[in-house]
């Protein structure tokens, strides 16, 4: 590999050609936030619904719709916004299609077994691929939810692998940069992990919720009282069933496991309750209140 290409000229963007995989909320907002950034020139985008790439055309989130193969041929950066179950298979397709300069980063919410299909899919080009996530989103999909400050002030996080070149690296890490996000590196396996407590668990939760609310027998009466501690507790319960699916299937271990503290935490919150300890419950309570008021105020997303 000889390394990613750069502008050669000042002024001119500095992704010549970038080539989008999936545009929708995640894809689109990353194309918009590098166009946005004057970062970018053109803006290929590639996907399965001919209606949705027209769509992104018009909202001027890509300049044209291409095919996978077209995309490979032009790109300097591809990125895939696809659910996670899909990229090993584009992948394959892509590993024949690469120039030698060219880079891939991904957007998938799990990463050891991204990295694992990577590796089966791309063989000794592995080192062309920079895995990576952004820990942002919205209950939004398609096109239409692009936007460019979507990652402003977010974290990303790569995994990068042992074959990938330092400039790779920079190459990711810059472009996510000019996005507005803060870039951290880790282990795949110690993402998937902190990811299943702090998000993929969060939304099982959001989303086993609300099926138990909408198929009760009084669901009309009961949705027709809810308030803003529902919606904000079941917000994240409209995201992508597909998506969903696949992020919880790839990280199952880690899932499960982190399902099983739940139950734990949520017996002895039970038994408090059916013990009518109200010493025992308030002390449950203060210490979760506490806890999310800290992290409220350190995240500054309260």
């Amino acid at each position: 590999m000889s390394g990613p290409r750069a502008a050669s000229e000042p002024g001119q963007p500095w992704i010549p050609v970038l080539a989008v995989v999936g545009v929708g909320l995640i894809g689109g907002s990353f194309a918009s936030a590098l166009r946005r950034a004057g970062a970018v020139g053109r803006v290929l985008g590639v996907g399965r619904q001919a209606a949705s790439l027209a769509q992104a055309c018009k909202l001027g989130l890509i300049d044209e719709a291409a095919t996978l193969e077209q995309a490979a041929a032009q790109a300097d950066l591809i990125f895939l916004a696809m659910p996670v179950g899909a990229t090993g298979s584009i992948l394959a397709e892509l590993r024949p299609l690469l120039r030698p300069e060219a880079l891939v980063t991904d957007a998938g919410s799990t990463k050891a077994d991204v990295v694992a299909a990577a590796r089966s899919a791309l063989g000794d080009r592995i080192g062309q691929f920079v895995p990576g996530h952004p820990i942002a989103g919205a209950e939004t999909t398609g096109p239409e939810a692009a936007d460019p400050l979507l990652y402003r002030g977010r974290t990303v996080v790569l995994t990068p692998l042992a074959e990938n070149a330092l400039a790779a690296k920079a190459y990711v890490t810059r472009a996510w940069e000019r996005c507005g996000a803060r870039v951290l590196s880790m282990e795949p396996d110690v993402h998937d992990t902190a990811l299943a407590s702090v998000s993929h668990v969060p939304h099982f939760l959001s989303s086993v919720f609300m099926w138990q609310v909408a198929t009760a027998q009084d669901s009309d009466l009961r949705l027709a009282l809810a308030g803003t501690g529902f919606r904000d507790f079941t917000r994240i319960a409209a995201g992508s069933a597909e998506v969903w699916r696949d992020i919880f299937l790839s990280n199952r271990p880690a899932v499960l496991a982190e399902l099983r503290e739940v139950k734990a935490a949520l017996l002895q919150a039970e038994q408090a309750l059916e013990e009518a300890d109200g010493d025992k419950l308030q002390d449950f309570l203060e210490r979760a209140a506490l806890a999310r008021r800290f992290w409220g105020s350190r995240s500054g997303l309260s």
